[in-house]
This record gives C-alpha cells, structure tokens and sequence, in this order.
C-alpha cells in the first residue's frame, strides 16, 4: 500500500483550513499533515497540532512561536515551529510535501503559494489573490515546474468539474461559448440603495449561505470577491473577461455553469459546503467521501437567476474594469480593495466607500507591466499608499 499523502494547510485556522482538515480526518489512509500555519489565533492552532500531529507548525512571529511551543511541550509534541514568510515558504516547498491546501487570504499568501507551484507541488488554491494579483507570471510558472493547480473556490471548482478531463488551456478548442459565474449576491442583494450608507460591518459579514472570515464576507456583500474570481476564471481556464458572465443564484446550489456551443449548459449542483470542492481536489481525478449531505431537491424546491446591477454592486463594474486593463491593474484592484475592507471593518469609513477607495486608486495610478514578481509589489504597494492617502482625506 502506498504511503498517505503528505498535506501542507496554510490557512489551517480559517474556514477553509479548517474544512480541508476535516475531509483529511475522514481519510486517514490516504492523507497525513505535514505542516499547519496560523496567524492570529494560536490557541486555535495548538488545538489543530493536538489532533493533527503535523511535523511543522508556521506562527507570524517569535511571540506567536514562544506561545505555540509552550502549548506543545505541555501536549508532548515534538511539532517544529517556524516564523513569518520564509516558514511559510519551507513548509510549502518541502520535498516531504505533496499538495498545499493555499488558504491564507490576501496577498500574504501569494510567495507561499509561489513557494509551492516552483517546487511541482500539487496546488489547491484557495488564495484568489495569487492569481489576480501575478495572473501570468503564476500560470508561468505551474507550467515550467509542471505543478498540478485545482482550484477550490467552489464556483472554479464547478466550472473545472463541467470541463472536459482532457481540458488544457482555452475555451475554443473544447466548444465553450462562456463561462457562467454564480454569485449569491450577498446579504444586500435588495436592500435599498439608500439603506447602504447604514450598513454596519457586522451586517455585511452576515452571509445568507456561507460561513467565511470577515474580509471574504465583506467582499461577497460588495461582490468584490465576485469580481476577484472573474479575474482567476481568466488565468485558470484561458478566458478573455468579455467570456465569461456574472449571474446571481441566491440559493448557491448551481455553483457555476459551462455554456457550449453546441446549446448544451453544464452545471454542477451542490450543498454549499465547502467540503465538496475541497475533496474534489484531494481526491482528483478520483472522488472521495467528503462528509457533505446529499442534495434534496425537493427541499431546494427553486432556483432563481438574476443579472447583477453594477449600480448596487459598483466593485464588480471596478473588477472587470480592472481585467481588461490587465498588467498592474488587478493587483492594484486587490491591494485598494484589502486597505477599504479593513478601513470599513474598522469603523473608519461606511460601506459604500470601499468602492470609492477602489476607484480613485485606479484612476490615479497609470497601469504598467508586471512582468517580474517584483513589479507586482511594487504595485501593489503604491496602491495601498494611495488607499491610505485617500482615506487620510476623506475617512
């Protein structure tokens, strides 16, 4: 018997860490873990050591990494702990490893990610930022390295299950027409516009079908996220923005859809648990048990289809600006959009200036090549820079 896989979770104390060492728990045969990281929630992390065992554990800081060790000499675990971005990149890139669930939300974990794909590693990517920011340089370098990239946001996961096994690159040769992007459209999908002004961050972490973190909650209430994964659906499947489309399907039952040009449209349909996507690519091209009830749809009853108002949903309008300007554009899109999150979770503007930030950034900023990783940190610097500037102005 072949030995079990060994699995490196970034992200490991977030929604989908979590989820991804719940489907590895239920397959013990198959799946070991090798290393976890954490950022702020250590207790969490030891917690996850306990009953993981992983042979390396990655903490921020030497705080963190003092507060995590005493936790496990106390548990009699021999856990290595590692710190910051070089510890992130070891656990990723170890010739011990596998596959990388990557799940650090944001730019954080776009040189972990990077880490992984230059050492061949098996891809599971959760970190939408690492293409939409890299876009070119990331596909790259999966394909000097020959890594293996699946993606696990599930409306890419669906659009990949709804592709041919034998799908390369490009829409055309396989008889796509567009892609289908399903949105839930959030806890403010008809909220009058109004009433926006009042939103508090609590009511827009409140997703009707979802349990995430607070910044990916955010984004969905703006579809900023939406807009995010039009951007990854480009890299990963060789789309040009105008290929692919945004509907809203407030049930988040039909995860995504592949229109053909023969008139057929494939969906993949599905609890929204995060877990299915994620078994997906642990298990791929096999399939596996991922702990996901079975869909009733008896009790799902409906499905509704709804075309997005890029009037209530201006970050969206802003993404595909973004993408079709290319080059430095989306990473920029990325970095003012994580600054106005942050300002609004703060209490430092209201809901609807997170666009606003957004949008002077990419106004102000002139577009430039990325065609070195370097390039796209410095972009994603100045537009941070310019974010500040603007909320210094107006927050």
């Amino acid at each position: 018997m072949s030995r079990p896989q060994q699995i490196t979770v970034l992200g490991a104390t977030g929604s989908i860490g979590l989820s991804t060492l719940d489907v590895i728990a239920r397959h013990p045969d198959r799946y070991q873990v090798f290393g976890l990281s954490g950022y702020s929630r250590i207790a969490e992390l030891l917690a996850l050591c306990v009953l993981h065992r992983p042979r390396v554990a990655v903490v921020p800081d030497e705080r963190a990494a003092r507060q995590l060790q005493a936790g496990l000499r106390a548990a009699g675990l021999s856990t290595e702990v590692l710190v910051g971005e070089e510890g992130l990149c070891q656990i990723s890139s170890s010739s011990e490893v596998d596959a990388v669930m990557a799940a650090i939300v944001g730019a954080a974990g776009l040189r972990p990610t990077l880490a992984a794909v230059s050492a061949g590693k098996k891809i599971l990517l959760a970190n939408k930022e690492a293409l939409v920011m890299t876009g070119a340089l990331f596909m790259q370098a999966v394909r000097r390295s020959g890594s293996v990239l699946l993606p696990i946001d599930s409306e890419h996961n669906a659009i990949f299950q709804c592709l041919p096994q034998d799908f390369a690159r490009g829409l055309a040769p396989v008889g796509v027409r567009r892609i289908l992007l399903t949105a839930s459209g959030g806890p403010f999908r008809e909220t009058p516009l109004a009433e926006l002004e009042n939103v508090t961050p609590d009511q827009a972490c409140a997703h009707p079908n979802w349990s995430m973190g607070r910044k990916i909650s955010v984004d969905s209430a703006s579809m900023m996220n939406k807009g995010l994964e039009m951007i990854e659906a480009c890299w990963l499947f060789d789309a040009r923005p105008d290929q692919v489309e945004v509907v809203i399907h407030p049930q988040s039952v039909i995860h995504s859809l592949v229109d053909y040009i023969d008139g057929s449209v494939l969906a993949q349909l599905g609890n929204p648990d995060m877990r299915t996507p994620i078994s997906n690519a642990l298990a791929w091209p096999e399939r596996i048990d991922s702990g996901v009830a079975p869909l009733d749809l008896f009790a799902v009853a409906r499905l509704d289809f709804q075309r997005p108002d890029e009037q209530r949903f201006p970050c969206l309008r802003l993404a595909r600006e973004a993408a079709m300007a290319g080059n430095s554009a989306p990473a920029m899109l990325n970095a003012a959009n994580e600054v106005a999150v942050a300002a609004f979770l703060e209490g430092r503007i209201r809901y609807p200036q997170i666009a606003c930030v957004i949008e002077d950034v990419l106004n102000t900023e002139p577009v430039t090549a990325v065609d070195e990783l370097e390039a796209v940190f410095a972009a994603d610097a100045r537009a941070r820079v310019l974010a500040e500037q603007w909320l210094s102005r107006n927050g």
